[in-house]
């Protein structure tokens, strides 16, 4: 069916106002700015717009004219909008996860080397509970010859400090007690 010169004027000034809410950002409800919705918005057929149709020249201009918004950076719609404002939030969460999962591992790291400073801490304190009774006999003796020695360097009773000061020196039942039955190592005395 033919459409008079007046009609397709009409159909024109039709798409052309469809064109031009769309290109503002008035987007009908579940549609978008393409040629689908441009057509809906007229009330023309699609395919009106594709190949030597009476208004592919309409098209052609609607593509140029979106393709120059969208290269000026504006969102045309409120889905744009939302498109543009959501790929940007979901960038900031994939930093933070990969923030998160760096954190994560780094405290993986500390965790294991902190169990393994436990693990051998608790086995020297095991290793030494289980001392046998002569090596703290070997121990409290090998204490008291050490004792001996120093007496002996001092030549009396008393400690000299730096200023002149005495010193008593402890008694053997002190020196040779040992609190809360811990052995006094070697690098104590």
């Amino acid at each position: 069916m033919r459409i008079s010169n007046q009609q397709r004027q009409q159909n024109e000034a039709r798409i052309r106002a469809a064109m031009d809410r769309l290109l503002r950002g008035e987007v009908p409800p579940g549609g978008s700015c393409d040629v689908s919705t441009l057509a809906k918005e007229a009330r023309v057929d699609r395919t009106a717009f594709y190949g030597a149709r009476p208004y592919a020249h309409l098209r052609k201009e609607f593509e140029t004219r979106l393709a120059r918004i969208r290269e000026a950076g504006d969102p045309i719609g409120p889905s744009e909008g939302q498109i543009s404002r959501l790929k940007d939030a979901n960038a900031k969460l994939k930093d933070r996860l990969a923030q998160a999962n760096s954190e994560i591992d780094d405290l993986t790291e500390f965790r294991t080397t902190a169990l393994a400073r436990l693990a051998a801490q608790h086995e020297e304190i095991t290793r030494f509970r289980n001392l046998t009774t002569t090596n703290v006999a070997e121990w409290q003796t090998w204490a008291g010859g050490r004792a001996e020695e120093n007496r002996t360097r001092l030549g009396n009773s008393h400690a000299q400090t730096n200023d002149g000061a005495r010193l008593a020196r402890p008694s053997s039942a002190k020196r040779d007690s040992l609190p809360c039955g811990r052995v006094k190592l070697p690098h104590e005395l």
